[in-house]
């Protein structure tokens, strides 16, 4: 456990204290960046390995890996982290700080920093610990999201709580909310890191009672269920977008929505029926009522507005979504 006074007592210069930073994606990278940029003695990185993409399967580097080749800082890219840390002890670091990494960090390595480890977690504890807060404060209708900067644990998300920031999420979908909490972290990390190095924060116990989970969103619920409430349905299509995509089938292929919204509680056509079209959209009918579909992806085609996709598709009246 991280002692606030010991740290107090150690009368820090928090651009001295060795950082080793943890995380893989853009959101992760800008904060790298942004720690370096403010002062703070990165000295090396840890991200998830480099991975095929496209139909080309060519090895792409997390933005993580990127970013800390183009400072010069070591980044290392173990396959299991649980069984492979021994590369950061040369560093003789005295802190971790993590966001988004990707895999679970063993207490042996917790273990190595005087200083302990941190996290900044994607939403306001204790609710939504796990691995996909951000999609899920969506999916359950949360007005706010936010993050909290957290001590690791040997528990999922369990750690005290040393500060939290919080932001409206309206209607923002997942790329959308991402952008603008890396906004307000990005503010809000480099004043609060030095804080918490000079030993100026109380961490606070989480209320087990409050505790709420965030499962990582699977390849399977990527698909679309039109058995939900119109408004539950808007919010998996928000959630989902842009990155994977939410989908229904088409003629048998995949048909992702991008972005929807409510039209009438107008219940007139079976589940799943393009009641109308229309010249920049399409009513599509679910349980309870139906909705606008206004941006779409055709299997291998690129994402478009429906007023070019229907450019294109002149039969999709009555067609029946599944």
């Amino acid at each position: 456990m991280i002692s606030t006074s010991f740290i107090k007592n150690l009368n820090l210069n928090p651009k001295e204290v060795r950082i080793a930073f943890l995380g893989s994606p853009t959101m992760s990278a800008k904060l790298l960046e942004a720690l370096v940029n403010e002062g703070f003695n990165v000295v090396c990185a840890v991200a998830q390995p480099a991975r095929p993409k496209g139909r080309g399967q060519k090895m792409i580097l997390s933005p993580v890996e990127e970013t800390s080749n183009r400072l010069n800082i070591p980044c290392f890219t173990p396959n299991k982290i649980r069984e492979d840390f021994e590369f950061i002890k040369p560093f003789n670091i005295d802190l971790i700080v993590c966001l988004a990494y990707g895999q679970i960090i063993p207490q042996a390595l917790l273990d190595i920093p005087r200083l302990g480890a941190i996290n900044f977690h994607g939403s306001i504890l204790p609710k939504l610990r796990g691995a996909d807060p951000i999609r899920r404060s969506i999916i359950e209708g949360f007005k706010t999201t936010g993050f909290s900067l957290m001590e690791m644990v040997n528990k999922m998300d369990a750690g005290k709580v040393f500060a939290t920031f919080e932001i409206n999420i309206e209607e923002s979908n997942y790329d959308e909310l991402c952008e603008k909490l890396t906004s307000s972290l990005l503010t809000f990390a480099p004043p609060i890191l030095n804080k918490f190095i000079k030993g100026e924060l109380e961490g606070i116990e989480q209320d087990e009672v409050q505790v709420t989970f965030a499962p990582k969103i699977k390849k399977e619920d990527e698909k679309l269920n039109l058995e939900l409430d119109t408004i539950s349905f808007l919010r998996w299509v928000r959630a989902l977008s842009y990155h994977p995509g939410g989908y229904l089938l088409l003629n048998g292929e995949s048909f992702k929505i991008f972005d929807a919204k409510f039209h009438s509680f107008d219940v007139s056509k079976p589940i799943g029926t393009v009641k109308e079209v229309l010249k920049d959209r399409f009513i599509l009918q679910l349980k309870d009522g139906d909705i606008e579909v206004l941006e779409v992806q055709k299997a291998n085609a690129k994402r478009m507005k429906v007023r070019d996709f229907l450019n294109g598709y002149h039969d999709l009246k009555n067609k029946v979504l599944s």
